[in-house]
């Protein structure tokens, strides 16, 4: 099972301007790989920045990276791999699904 990280917080990012918030992207991304890939389950994870979960040190570490190379957030991570920032394309995020064997509906 494939799991999509989104980083990102609260503020909309300075130069993404006009763009939806970090949680409305999480909740797009949710609806749209849903749709894509109905009965294929997946894990869709929000990871605040700023307070990323004290428990996991690689989403924590990563939390700290997108803040000290100033990504554009929301930040996209699937297996390690950042797939879009700012404004992730679904094209992209359904092509790594695919890398690890989901199928489209």
């Amino acid at each position: 099972m494939v799991e999509i990280c989104v980083y990102g917080a609260e503020i909309i990012c300075a130069s993404c301007v006009n763009m939806p918030s970090s949680k409305d992207t999480y909740e797009w991304i949710e609806a749209a790989v849903g749709r894509k890939y109905p009965s294929q389950p997946f894990t869709l994870t929000y990871i605040d920045i700023y307070s990323p979960p004290a428990d996991d040190e690689e989403k924590k570490a990563f939390a700290a990276r997108v803040i000290e190379e100033d990504l554009f957030f929301p930040v996209i991570v699937i297996k390690g791999e950042i797939i879009g920032e700012g404004s992730p394309r679904l094209k992209d995020i359904y092509s790594e699904m695919e890398k690890h064997g989901y199928l489209a509906n």
